[in-house]
């Protein structure tokens, strides 16, 4: 339901060519703060009710979604299902939790991709992994109660299921409280349900214990972080937000660079205004530079060959239109890959072969490509039809849109529970989605099946969630064979849920 018409949004839904594998789209035209309108879609029989963000500002979107939220209060019969509210800014988010109680989860979309941004920017694979579990083509988060698991250690329960991978416990004495990444002596009591990553939540149960090899015990290394130097393109509204994350997540000693036309002598101001604590940032360094990244002489100012990595955000002053934010976005990304190119020692600039074969030697995507292995970029993309075109030029290692807010609300439309999954796994504390060398895990010419990975990598207290062989560009999550040995690649690499370091 939205305020426009009904056969425009049916025109709009035709468009976008879905399989909807039988299921019925209606649309009706009305107001969701209008009582006669909302019964026009029985609200009160909904299983889930998802309230999305409007175009434009953000806090008169915010204001919006909270009006719908309280109108949906108010509803006599009350509701059935859960409201899901995708929010744009998160100092909103308390309001809403205040006035829809229980019956609420939200989304902040703007959140989401700051944080998803500072994860990909320190690995690179992770945004793909994401996209994937966010999705619904491929493996997603499954909660579920299994009898027969009552008693059974973590441990055991880790290799219980061939076609998918448990990643904690819904605790059924502590309220239903979700714990990923338990400890492997956590007893299965009555009650409790086990979450776990599965292609869908009909695909898998339990199974007998397969038999694997006694884990080997293995040195444990933990990779000592190193500081990062990092860039940050352009000013977006909850800025401060995302410096207190960088903060958090990155090693002493980083530096981050601020480059934006925000004015310097105004910057301080503006930070402390949207809530930053400067006493508080214990592991990074402010750099600030000015100047207009559109303009390729203010970024030949700049150090670009030497950054870890580079984060070009949608600047704030064009963010009320998508495609405007994303053209500026697009130039900043070929600008920047443009004087990285130029700036390679000339024997690399030389493209010999460029996987695929698609650019030819010394052409300028090809250089760029080159570019691209020395640092990466991820670019904030507002509209998904660019995010199309960048992922046909391999240029952008990764994009991360708004087709990602939507995959997640779909999800938690699903199942309300799992936001408290994707909570902890975007938040600074708790456990998160690392890519591990196969290293940590393997000694040489180990043979070794899926299932005795998962057990090896319980010794750092990890779950291997899954892989990415050497060449490929994509990971599997959760492998439908695990119990075939295999030789692998000291080139592999492992998807884990570890906490974080």
């Amino acid at each position: 339901m939205a305020e426009r018409d009904k056969e425009e949004m049916e025109a709009d839904i035709a468009k976008m060519e879905f399989d909807l594998k039988g299921t019925a789209v209606i649309c009706r035209s009305g107001s969701p703060l209008i009582l006669a309108d909302l019964k026009k879609v029985s609200v009160s029989k909904a299983r889930a009710i998802v309230v999305l963000a409007e175009e434009g500002n953000a806090d008169q979107s915010d204001a919006r979604a909270l009006r719908t939220v309280l109108s949906l209060t108010g509803v006599k019969e009350g509701l059935r299902g859960h409201i899901v509210v995708e929010l744009s800014d998160l100092d909103n988010e308390v309001l809403v939790k205040l006035v829809g109680g229980d019956l609420v989860e939200t989304v902040v979309a703007h959140d989401v991709i700051g944080r998803l941004m500072i994860q990909c920017a320190r690995q690179p694979g992770l945004a793909q992994i994401w996209e994937d579990i966010l999705g619904f083509e491929n493996c997603e988060f499954y909660i579920k109660r299994w009898p027969k698991l009552d008693g059974m250690r973590f441990e055991d329960v880790l290799i219980s299921f061939p076609d998918a991978i448990p990643c904690g416990i819904k605790v059924a004495s502590h309220g239903g409280k979700i714990i990923l990444n338990p400890d492997d002596c956590y007893v299965l009591q009555e009650g409790d349900e086990v979450i776990v990553i599965a292609e869908d939540d009909d695909t898998y149960a339990p199974a007998p214990l397969p038999k694997v090899k006694e884990a080997v015990y293995i040195d444990i290394v933990h990779s000592e972080r190193k500081p990062q130097k990092i860039l940050l393109c352009g000013w977006r509204r909850d800025i401060d937000d995302m410096i207190a994350v960088l903060d958090a997540f990155l090693a002493p000693g980083s530096e981050l660079w601020m480059f934006n036309e925000v004015p310097e002598v105004d910057r301080e101001r503006k930070l402390i205004d949207g809530g930053l604590d400067f006493s508080r940032l214990d592991n990074i360094t402010l750099v600030h530079r000015e100047g207009n990244a559109v303009i390729r002489r203010h970024l030949e100012s700049l150090p670009l060959e030497s950054f870890d990595s580079i984060l070009i955000l949608a600047d704030e002053s064009v963010e009320d239109s998508a495609i405007q934010a994303d053209s500026r976005s697009l130039a900043t990304l070929l600008l920047i890959r443009d004087i990285q190119a130029k700036r390679l020692p000339y024997r690399e600039a030389m493209v010999s072969h460029v996987p695929g074969g698609a650019f030819s030697e010394g052409s300028w995507i090809g250089e760029m490509q080159q570019a691209s292995d020395k640092s990466v970029i991820i670019s904030e993309i507002l509209d998904p039809r660019t995010k199309n075109l960048l992922s046909m030029s391999k240029i952008s290692d990764y994009v991360l849109s708004n087709e990602l807010v939507s995959m997640a609300l779909a999800m938690v439309a699903e199942d309300r529970q799992i936001n408290d999954v994707l909570e902890e796994l975007f938040a600074e504390q708790g456990n998160e989605m690392q890519i591990r060398p196969s290293d940590l895990y393997l000694r040489d010419e180990e043979e070794l099946n899926f299932f005795e990975i998962v057990l090896r990598a319980r010794q750092r207290k990890e779950i291997v969630i899954g892989y990415r062989l050497e060449g490929a560009e994509r990971a599997i999550i959760n492998p439908t064979d695990k119990v075939s040995r295999r030789r692998w690649s000291p080139k592999d690499v492992f998807v884990v849920i570890s906490e974080k370091e």
